[in-house]
């Protein structure tokens, strides 16, 4: 599998779409003088590159954890403005990080996207009850349109 993602991700294809749509400079509208914090929790290490470099490009201060736990740890520290989820990990799932978040006094107000493989259908029902801004299908939408809808959820404009 590594060697798999290994030749995909320098295949020549990947690396025009990586320079088109992930690589270009980002049209940023005013930020306020500090910048947006956010937490990328993504076991895939590819993923969570690709996420973290695009946000770091929008002005972002971006931490990255591979699963629940040290994703859980490392948002107490962090203090994230907002955080992508995925719900499938190692060590903790998503679902059940998000829950302990939500029962912590400082993890209530954390804007949540869930960012996941997983159709909305086939993901626990407690999600529906954790407070989630966002569910996206990764899949379903580009690391610029992920971005594009931090910065909505942040009440940022991006043109």
């Amino acid at each position: 599998m590594y060697l798999y993602k290994s030749v995909l991700l320098y295949s020549p294809g990947v690396w025009y779409y990586l320079k088109q749509f992930v690589l270009k400079k980002p049209v940023r509208s005013e930020m306020s003088q500090a910048s947006p914090k956010a937490i990328i929790i993504e076991d895939d290490q590819d993923l969570r590159f690709i996420y973290k470099l695009k946000l770091e490009r929008e002005g972002f201060i971006v931490a990255t954890a591979a699963d629940g736990q040290e994703g859980l740890e490392l948002t107490r520290s962090f203090e994230p403005d907002i955080m992508l989820l995925d719900l499938m990990m190692p060590v903790m799932g998503g679902a059940e990080m998000l829950a302990l978040l939500r029962s912590q006094d400082w993890g209530s107000s954390i804007r949540v996207i869930i960012l996941t493989n997983i159709s909305k259908d086939e993901a626990p029902q407690s999600l529906r009850f954790l407070h989630v801004d966002r569910y996206i299908v990764k899949a379903h939408h580009t690391p610029a349109q992920v971005v594009s809808i931090v910065h909505e959820i942040l009440g940022k404009n991006t043109t």
